[in-house]
């Protein structure tokens, strides 16, 4: 094995002095010093027993055996970098993982769908999701313990790219005997005095509802705190006050009839859902597979 990558090595050095002409920018290219290209010349020359390179011009030129010998070198070489990438693919479709974190309220069951047809595409690939705080998230990702990330607001950062996947509008969470949940819509300016579920404060979700209801000179009144969508759901059915959250999260409440989601009149507050991953090291054609799958469908969610 040692001598065929040191043979492959050769061969790119010569070709290099065939492409640049020169022995000095072939060895700038290959992070060697000139010495060892003119070494690496004479050894292919006493093993092929032909002059590859006439050395008497300047730039350098091939000879008439040493230009037949370049264009199998660049053949040669070209099938094996083609062969090194059919089987890095080959190796990704066999174990190929995709490490998937997400916030609380993205949605088992949407999740599940998405893996599925991750599974029909790729048949050897699979996801694996966790759902976690929206810091955690972003931790895991940021130490490659997961391949991407799917957050609500996802911002900048000089690590981590962020891709658009979809779009849900909040909604007005109530219990069903709430004289609200009679209406068809709520307007905004309805909230005002109304006790409020909230997010946790450390959470950006929550900095943007208050944003929210400040711009249209709404005051609530604060009720209990939590960082995930489900406690609050279980707090507004108890009575415990109303919410703003995503609509796509209530839908199995509002099914079974145990809450009402109210749309906002005269206002709209829009949670954008986004997919992150490190800039650094590429993803795996699996994780890149994934997450075309995740935005395939983001216009009509």
């Amino acid at each position: 094995m040692q001598s065929v990558t040191l043979n492959l090595s050769a061969l790119k050095v010569f070709c290099d002095v065939a492409r640049h002409r020169s022995c000095s920018l072939a060895a700038q290219a290959n992070s060697v010093t000139q010495s060892a290209v003119s070494q690496i010349i004479a050894q292919l020359e006493k093993r092929m027993q032909v002059q590859l390179v006439d050395r008497s011009t300047r730039p350098l030129r091939l000879t008439a055996v040493g230009n037949r010998y370049y264009q199998g070198c660049k053949a040669v070489l070209q099938q094996y970098t083609e062969l090194e990438a059919s089987i890095r693919e080959a190796r990704d479709e066999m174990v190929a993982t995709v490490q998937v974190a997400a916030i609380y309220s993205v949605g088992l069951s949407d999740m599940g769908q998405y893996v599925e047809r991750l599974t029909r595409v790729m048949p050897r690939a699979q996801a694996h999701i966790d759902y976690l705080h929206p810091n955690q998230v972003r931790e895991r990702v940021l130490d490659g313990t997961a391949d991407i990330g799917l957050v609500s607001f996802p911002g900048k950062s000089p690590k981590l790219a962020a891709l658009p996947w979809r779009d849900e509008e909040m909604v007005l969470a109530c219990p069903i005997k709430h004289p609200f949940a009679a209406r068809l819509a709520v307007a905004v300016r309805d909230l005002d005095g109304q006790t409020f579920v909230q997010f946790a404060r450390e959470l950006v979700i929550r900095r943007k509802v208050d944003q929210f209801l400040r711009e249209y000179g709404v005051s609530v009144a604060a009720g209990p705190e939590f960082d995930n969508v489900e406690n609050i759901k279980q707090a507004v059915s108890i009575g415990a006050g109303v919410a703003l959250l995503p609509a796509p999260t209530l839908s199995r409440e509002v099914q079974a009839g145990t809450l009402a989601a109210l749309p906002l009149h005269g206002g709209r507050l829009i949670r954008p859902l986004g997919i992150i991953h490190r800039k650094r090291p590429p993803l795996s054609r699996a994780a890149r597979q994934f997450i075309e799958i995740l935005q395939e469908g983001m216009g009509g969610q």
